[in-house]
């Protein structure tokens, strides 16, 4: 990718409000903004036509694979599936093989996303040693390494341990960084493959209940009060989980919480099918857990969106129900659902999907420079988004390495036409600039 110099992006409208502008980008920050701004011969012209103007994403919840499963996704695969999304910035989930719960691990994995340069790769460190739930990690020596390590996560496991999880808490306190929970109580899934309900008992699955996510909830929301420090629920999926962060803030507790899209949009009616595509750890819910889930967005209960973007080997979802990997792809089909579910259905217009997708997420984690209004004198980092388009999901034809979409051959709304970071363009109707 070329070095930034100076970009003007003409008939745009920043949060899909007013009428078109250009935005004039010099060294990587907005300087100028404005109708028919004049720029010198060499700036590098992009054509908004008409197209919404948003900051670029954050994604507080991306599995990267690398290092480890190369075969289902690197880091260049996925930040290129990223940039594709209107993503700027990526927050890679820790459980890769060797896990990163050291910074060995952490800076090797910041510094290949540095290197690929398509999104900001921020890599989440384990909370326990090996993603065992035994012994914490070295969270110190990770934030306090080269990848300045801002998360923590077990993710696909979850810190079942109530002191484990407290002396995390407390130990986060300290170094001002956040704990990610995959909120699961592991004696209460043992064998689960389905939402436990009519469809899982119709077709002979066994249950997860929606109690193994909310204790949890309710557990770490009362853990962070005592520590006096944050946490963060990792993919809610249920309508009680959004009752439970709602209580947990009127107490003041320094409790957030994320929602995926597949969460927002498929319910466990997909499993008739026994097609394993749709098996997701949490897994697919009731309507009247996506309803809630959307109104929780809407609100504020619910911080913002995270893709749980899950990449997998075709063998490992071509095969029995019971014994695929739970995972799907998120990164390039995000936006479309997010606009599908909040945007058409009225409960968000674009300021609040700018909220929810970059804002938050970006605050979430204590992000300086991404999430950042669209004003002259912040930084470049932007999604171009055409509102009024469509297109059709082709599995084959998605960065990824891997092709565990949900969507293939849904055809969803709108499409990005371009994504810049600082300055910057990464990707531009449909191909990634590298």
């Amino acid at each position: 990718m070329s070095a930034p110099g100076s970009l003007l992006i003409t008939d745009v409208r920043p949060y899909g409000e007013g009428s078109p502008v250009d935005v004039l980008i010099v060294d990587g920050v907005i300087t100028e903004i404005g109708p028919g701004l004049v720029a010198p011969a060499d700036t590098e012209r992009l054509a908004g036509h008409n197209s919404v103007l948003l900051p670029g994403f954050v994604d507080l919840h991306t599995h990267l694979r690398e290092p480890g499963r190369e075969d289902t996704e690197t880091i260049a695969t996925g930040s290129a599936a990223a940039a594709l999304g209107g993503y700027t910035a990526v927050f890679a989930m820790a459980n890769t093989d060797p896990v990163a719960d050291n910074s060995t691990v952490t800076d090797n994995v910041y510094r290949t996303g540095r290197e690929v340069g398509l999104v900001d790769v921020h890599p989440v460190g384990a909370v326990t040693v090996g993603l065992q739930g035994k012994q914490l990690a070295e969270m110190g020596m990770m934030a306090a390494g080269a990848a300045k390590v801002k998360m923590f996560s077990d993710d696909g496991k979850c810190v079942d341990d109530p002191l484990l999880m407290r002396r995390a808490l407390e130990y986060a306190k300290g170094l001002d960084v956040l704990i990610a929970q995959h909120a699961e109580e592991p004696r209460l899934t043992v064998g689960a493959l389905a939402h436990e309900g009519p469809t899982a008992s119709r077709l002979g699955l066994t249950g997860w209940p929606r109690a193994a996510e909310e204790s949890i909830v309710v557990r770490d929301a009362l853990l962070a009060r005592d520590a006096g420090t944050r946490v963060h629920i990792c993919h809610a999926s249920t309508e009680g989980t959004v009752e439970l962060v709602k209580w947990a803030k009127a107490q003041g507790i320094s409790i957030t919480a994320e929602v995926t899209p597949h969460h927002l949009l498929l319910t466990d009616a997909r499993l008739e099918t026994y097609d394993p595509v749709n098996k997701v750890n949490p897994p697919l819910r009731e309507e009247r857990d996506n309803l809630a889930l959307r109104r929780g967005l809407a609100d504020g209960t619910i911080d913002c969106v995270a893709t749980d973007h899950a990449p997998h080997a075709s063998q490992e979802k071509c095969c029995e129900f019971s014994v695929a990997r739970p995972g799907m792809l998120g990164l390039e089909t995000a936006l479309s659902i997010v606009v599908e579910t909040m945007v058409s259905t009225g409960l968000l217009d674009w300021r609040g999907v700018a909220k929810v997708m970059s804002e938050r997420p970006a605050q979430i984690v204590g992000l300086t420079d991404q999430g950042r209004p669209i004003a002259v004198g912040e930084p470049a980092n932007l999604a171009v988004v055409d509102a009024e388009s469509s297109w059709t999901v082709k599995a084959d034809e998605l960065a990824s390495l891997s092709r565990n979409t949900p969507y293939a051959d849904m055809t969803l709304p709108a499409t990005i036409r371009a994504t810049v970071l600082r300055g910057t363009i990464t990707a531009h109707e449909g191909a990634v600039r590298r």
